[in-house]
């Protein structure tokens, strides 16, 4: 299967969007380089929910996706703690934490992320299994210019990336919503039936722009 290796810098034209239908990101090696930016439909949430599918084998913390304000650099990141086993949703420079979670090596996770300025409650699905809902951040929308990236965790805005918090492995069907998705909604995503694309982020016309060694290849899918 041929790979297509995309070295673009952030210098780079303005990237028209794409269909990444079928396809995902590969980001082969640890590094505090590279990155995938994405470039959001609109600024400005009140709301949000953001969907992924993740395939990793590392047993140490890292981030799976993470957008950063010039007020904020985690105003809205998903990120894991492998020390304590959790995954931590950050809004706002809030954050919760979700333990249990069947988070295993090697085999493909849906993971999504509700959030509600006006109710201030966060919710996580995993794998199409819903967890409690916490409150976490209320009153105060996500506002500014928005930057976001895939494969690392900005630390301020746009930068200070952290060698030992970067992704490895692939990422696939990434969605983002200015509003909190209804479970029938997740379902229909985490099954990939025909669901509501991101109105934020939509993998099927996504605008990105690639830093360092990441690619892009077709979904492996195996024989049945």
């Amino acid at each position: 299967m041929k790979f297509l290796l995309l070295l673009v810098t952030l210098t780079a034209c303005a990237a028209t969007p794409q269909d990444l239908s079928g396809k995902m990101f590969i980001f082969p090696q640890q590094t505090n380089t590279a990155h995938v930016s994405l470039t959001a439909s609109r600024q400005g949430f009140g709301a949000a929910t953001v969907c992924h599918r993740s395939f990793t084998d590392l047993k140490r913390d890292h981030a799976l996706f993470s957008l950063a304000t010039r007020s904020s650099a985690n105003d809205f990141l998903i990120f894991w703690d492998d020390a304590n086993k959790e995954m931590k949703p950050h809004i706002k420079n809030g954050k919760t934490e979700y333990k249990g979670l069947d988070y295993k090596s090697n085999m493909w996770h849906s993971i999504c992320t509700t959030w509600d300025s006006e109710s201030g409650l966060v919710q996580l699905w995993f794998d199409g299994q819903p967890s409690i809902q916490k409150f976490l951040s209320s009153g105060s929308n996500i506002s500014g210019s928005t930057i976001i990236t895939l494969g690392q965790e900005q630390d301020s805005y746009g930068g200070a990336f952290d060698l030992k918090q970067c992704f490895i492995g692939m990422m696939s069907d990434v969605h983002m919503w200015d509003y909190a998705l209804s479970p029938c909604e997740i379902q229909k995503y985490v099954d990939e039936l025909n669901f509501t694309p991101g109105n934020v982020l939509s993998w099927s016309a996504l605008e990105f722009q690639i830093t360092g060694r990441v690619l892009i290849e077709d979904k492996q899918k195996l024989c049945s």
